[in-house]
């Protein structure tokens, strides 16, 4: 458990299991890299510092500058995920 003392990470199967994942996932984890990036080119965000990027629109594809902003990670995870949620539209469901 990463909770206790022994443990220790295995990246190597990390790797793997990541490279199983079907491409749109992998390309949706790219694109949230690259709003990082960016952002850390700009001198918003600095590794370490505890701070995660978030898309407005909750698209990760999308990364024009409007379209993001710095959230810390608590405020960040938040909210739900869910279709219905007010962040991805007007927290009707959608039909």
């Amino acid at each position: 458990m990463p909770s206790s003392d022994n443990y220790k990470r295995n990246y190597k199967r990390e790797r793997q299991v990541a490279l199983k994942s079907p491409a749109s996932n992998r390309a949706a984890n790219n694109s949230r890299k690259k709003a990082r990036r960016i952002l850390e080119k700009k001198g918003v965000v600095k590794k370490g510092d505890g701070k995660e990027v978030d898309h407005k629109n909750g698209n990760p594809k999308d990364n024009r500058k409007s379209n993001l902003r710095v959230k810390s990670a608590k405020s960040n995870r938040s909210f739900s995920r869910k279709t219905n949620s007010k962040k991805y539209g007007n927290g009707k469901r959608k039909s």
